[in-house]
């Protein structure tokens, strides 16, 4: 004879299970909260204004990507977009990876006048926040650099 299982039996063999994942659950969501990624929340003052924005743009009809450095303050000329950085942040190796960008971007085709199709932040970790829409061009923030400190490492500077 072959033992079946009720209803009420399964049930009560699962019980013990589902306190054990609760329990996981609760264990794994306190981790989670008292990590130090969550602790060093960037505060306004950690964020270092760079003297250069690197950006990438992409040519749709093309499929080629360009990887180009604007200056703050300087207009760059990618394909038909007139590409102004106002600003360009970055975070400190101590924290995440971030940089961010206020860019605006004019496009400008041959014998028209220009007209903005962006102005806002861009961040580096998403490009796809704040896109630029236009049918030909893409553009996004790759990073932001300092060209005196390129190159140089912590060990290199120490001695």
């Amino acid at each position: 004879m072959v033992p079946t299982m009720t209803r009420s039996t399964a049930f009560r063999s699962f019980r013990p299970w589902a306190a054990r994942i609760r329990a996981g659950a609760c264990l794994l969501a306190a981790a989670a909260i008292a990590s130090p990624v969550y602790a060093q929340a960037p505060s306004p003052e950690d964020w270092r204004q760079q003297p250069v924005a690197v950006m990438q743009g992409l040519d749709k009809v093309t499929a080629r990507i360009s990887r180009f450095s604007v200056p703050i303050g300087e207009t760059y000329r990618f394909g038909t977009f007139n590409i102004r950085v106002e600003t360009c942040q970055d975070l400190p190796p101590t924290l995440p990876p971030e940089s961010a960008a206020f860019v605006r971007i004019e496009d400008q085709p041959p014998d028209e006048p220009g007209r903005e199709v962006f102005s806002g932040w861009m961040f580096a970790s998403s490009p796809g926040l704040n896109a630029v829409e236009h049918p030909v061009y893409d553009v996004w923030v790759s990073s932001c650099s300092n060209p005196s400190t390129e190159g140089q490492s912590s060990s290199a500077t120490s001695n």
